[in-house]
């Protein structure tokens, strides 16, 4: 957190412009402005009053509607009716699937597996022999047998090759190289060396002397244009934004500030006395209704309800739960008698029940509780 204070902002002078114009400016828009921020406030004292007591509300019984018609039935369908069912569809897939495929597994796939493995061990052994004692020989031999023929044929080869070269480089290449050097040089000394000549003292010096006078020419209609343009266009555009744009700009500047300042002050003071009359209106409904009523409810609603209450409501509550205890006690005697009619009528058809047989426990049975009187060894029994 700073301390310290923000050093304050300069304040520039103002023109006798803007103070001439602010103070008319301000009652004008605040004219125009105070029914706006009334009107304003109005409806978002009446949007609240609409969002607390009815917007909300329906908004929250829209939301219990919705979740009690399409949230909660869902709900208690995937709880009691999916669940169980897909409880009960993968018991029965373990069952019916998932055992059978296992003893399966373990007892006929498994066996024939290992069978079809040893006679595939078998079968890759007797193909192992057949070739390290069959093929593999045979290979070897065929590649010796070929190596020899590719041998004889690439000495055959080579001797052919050298003799085709020979011939081909004295009969063909050695000609076409002195042709390619006769060739070169006619074009060089009848060609090249000529072109040579006329770019370097008849070309160049022309087309300097061309470029130059090109120049001189653009450079002048240049120099022309520029004047012209500057005298004709530049400078009564200049003309025009110093005397007349820039001092129109800053009038309009100053009027589009000082109005909108003027919104702003206007704005504020309208929500000012808004307010007061917001609060004024609150007291005078307070005093004309909110009063009397609270008035009334507190001077003759309250003790007429107590009245109510100590008189009617409590004798009523009172006989009430007397009436539910007399109700409550005659069930609870219907019911011992129907229960007493019913043991006696049992023990008449069927008789007296069968005591229960005693059962000989490891634990010994309990004695009664110790006192001080008495004692458990044998010299100081009772």
């Amino acid at each position: 957190m700073d301390l310290q204070k923000p050093p304050p902002e300069p304040q520039y002078p103002e023109g006798c412009l803007a103070v001439a114009i602010r103070i008319p400016v301000r009652i004008v828009v605040l004219v125009l402005v105070l029914p706006v921020r009334m009107a304003w406030d109005a409806l978002v004292v009446c949007g609240r009053f609409l969002t607390d007591t009815v917007l909300r509300p329906v908004g929250r019984a829209l939301l219990w509607v919705g979740r009690a018609v399409f949230v909660w039935p869902w709900v208690a369908l995937w709880r009691w009716v999916l669940v169980p069912v897909g409880k009960a569809l993968g018991w029965l897939g373990h069952v019916l699937v998932v055992v059978p495929l296992r003893w399966l597994y373990t007892y006929v796939l498994t066996p024939v597996g290992h069978a079809v493995a040893w006679v595939a061990r078998g079968i890759g052994a007797c193909l192992e022999w057949l070739y390290a004692r069959v093929l593999a020989p045979v290979g070897r031999g065929i590649l010796r047998l070929l190596k020899g023929v590719g041998i004889l044929l690439a000495a055959v080869g080579a001797g052919v090759y050298a003799a085709v070269a020979w011939l081909v480089r004295y009969l063909l290449v050695v000609p076409a190289r002195w042709l390619y050097a006769a060739v070169i040089w006619l074009v060089r000394y009848l060609l090249v060396v000529p072109a040579r000549w006329l770019y370097a003292w008849v070309l160049a010096p022309v087309g300097r002397a061309l470029a130059w006078v090109a120049g001189a020419v653009v450079t002048g209609i240049g120099a022309v244009l520029y004047w012209t343009a500057r005298i004709l266009i530049v400078l009564p555009a200049l003309a025009l934004w110093r005397w007349v744009l820039a001092p129109v700009g800053r009038f309009l500047a100053v009027v589009a500030r000082e109005v909108g300042e003027a919104l702003g002050h206007a704005w504020r003071v309208a929500g000012r006395i808004s307010r007061a009359v917001g609060r004024a209106l609150g007291t005078l409904f307070r005093w004309i209704f909110v009063e009397p009523l609270r008035w009334v409810y507190r001077s003759v609603l309250t003790p007429v309800g107590h009245v109510v209450r100590d008189l009617v409501l409590r004798p009523v509550a009172e006989a009430a739960r007397v009436v539910g205890r007399t109700a409550r006690q005659a069930l609870t005697t219907a019911r011992d008698t129907v229960r007493q009619a019913r043991a006696d009528l049992r023990r008449m058809l069927f008789g007296e029940p069968r005591p229960p047989v005693a059962v000989n426990r490891r634990e010994p049975t309990g004695r009664d509780t110790r006192t001080l009187g008495s004692s458990t060894t044998a010299l100081t029994k009772d």
